[in-house]
């Protein structure tokens, strides 16, 4: 780093584990809130198979997959 350029922090090992580690729990977010609502659906359907909350599952890990990629192209 030259001496002119600011010091962001970017350099810093925390922030990439903040950052990170944060990623991870939007992920685990992102599926629980898809995989609950799937699984309120199906029971005020009174659904014997459990497609909606199986849909919705899958349609939370790779809505929550792209955030990740596009956060890391950033």
């Amino acid at each position: 780093m030259a001496k002119n350029e600011p010091d962001n922090g970017d350099n810093n090992p925390m922030n990439a584990y903040a950052k990170y580690g944060g990623m991870g729990f939007q992920m685990i977010a992102i599926i629980g809130l898809f995989t609950f609502a799937g699984y309120k659906i199906d029971q005020a359907a009174n659904h014997h198979v459990k497609w909606v909350t199986a849909i919705l599952s899958l349609a939370g890990v790779f809505i929550s997959l792209y955030i990740v990629i596009v956060s890391l192209k950033k």
